[in-house]
C-alpha cells in the first residue's frame, strides 16, 4: 500500500501514524477502526459487487467511505497493518450457534505477531474493543465483556465471551482468495444471515449505534433506545449523518422485499 493511501486510511479512521508497530498502537488502531468504519451488509441489498481483492477493499473503506462485513473489514485492516510494519496472518473461523459451530471460512480474523501473538478483529459486529492475547488462557477483560481463548479440537482455538463461544479459530494461515467461495455464499444464499437481514452498526464512545432495517437502536450506559424511522429521506440521512455513508438510493429490506423507510 502506497504511503498516500496509508495516510488516507489513517485519516479515515481518525488515527495518527504510529512511531512503532507495537501493542499500544495496535490497540488504538483497532479502537479507532471500530468507532469509524461500520459493520454493514448494505452492498448485498444494493446489488453492489464484493471482491476479495486488497485494493478493492481498501478503496471501499477509504475512498467510498463505506464499511462492510468480516471479509471486507478485516481484509482492508490487514492491508493497513501490514503497511504500518505489523506481521499479519489471515485466519479462518467457524461462527458459534449455541454450542454448535457453522461451516469453515464463515469468518475471517487476524493474527498479529509482536513479542506475543494477538487476535485482532474489526469485522464481527459486537465483539472486543481491544486485541486479545492469543497465547493466554486466562480471562481477558474488555469493555465488551470478559473474553477467553481456550484450546479447541484439532488444534483450533475457541474464543469465548462470558463463557459462551463466539467462534472457533483455525491456526493455519490463509489468503483472501480462500474466503471467496464462502463470501459468495454469504451474499447470495437465501439461507445466509446476511441476505435475511439489513444492518449497519458501529461502536461509539458510550456504547453502540445500529440501524437494523428502519429501526435505529442506540445503546449507551446499559440503556437501549429504539425508534422506527418512517421516511426514506430520514433513513438516508441516518446513514449519512450517523454512519458517514452517502447513498443515492436505499437498500432493499429483505423483510419486506422493498426499500426500507
Amino acid at each position: 500500500m502506497r504511503d498516500g493511501v496509508v495516510d488516507a486510511y489513517l485519516d479515515r479512521i481518525g488515527a495518527v501514524r504510529p512511531d512503532r508497530a507495537d501493542a499500544a498502537a495496535l490497540r488504538e488502531l483497532q479502537l479507532c477502526h471500530l468507532r469509524t468504519v461500520p459493520f454493514e451488509n448494505l452492498s448485498i441489498h444494493l446489488g453492489e459487487e464484493i471482491r476479495l481483492v486488497e485494493d478493492f477493499l481498501v478503496e471501499k473503506v477509504v475512498t467510498r467511505r463505506r464499511g462492510g462485513f468480516c471479509y471486507e473489514l478485516n481484509g482492508a485492516f490487514a492491508a493497513l497493518l501490514t503497511a504500518l510494519g505489523y506481521r499479519v496472518t489471515l485466519l479462518a473461523a467457524r461462527v458459534a450457534d449455541g454450542d454448535r459451530f457453522g461451516p469453515p471460512f464463515a469468518h475471517l480474523g487476524l493474527r498479529v505477531d509482536l513479542d506475543e501473538p494477538w487476535l485482532v478483529d474489526v469485522g464481527f459486529g459486537r465483539f472486543t474493543h481491544h486485541p486479545l492475547r492469543l497465547d493466554s488462557r486466562e480471562p481477558q477483560p474488555d469493555p465488551a465483556g470478559t473474553f477467553e481463548i481456550v484450546d479447541g479440537p484439532d488444534g483450533d482455538l475457541d474464543v469465548l465471551r462470558e463463557g459462551q463461544p463466539e467462534y472457533r479459530l483455525e491456526r493455519r494461515p490463509r489468503a483472501l482468495a480462500h474466503f471467496a467461495p464462502t463470501c459468495w455464499y454469504q451474499r447470495t444464499s437465501p439461507e445466509s444471515p446476511f441476505t435475511r437481514s439489513l444492518v449497519c452498526t458501529r461502536l461509539t464512545g458510550s456504547g453502540r449505534i445500529t440501524l437494523s432495517g428502519a429501526t435505529l437502536i442506540d445503546t449507551a450506559g446499559g440503556h437501549r433506545d429504539e425508534r422506527i424511522i418512517d421516511s426514506a429521506d430520514e433513513v438516508l440521512a441516518v446513514y449519512r449523518d450517523v454512519f458517514g455513508i452517502v447513498l443515492d438510493r436505499l437498500p432493499e429490506d429483505p423483510a419486506h422485499g422493498r426499500p426500507v423507510g
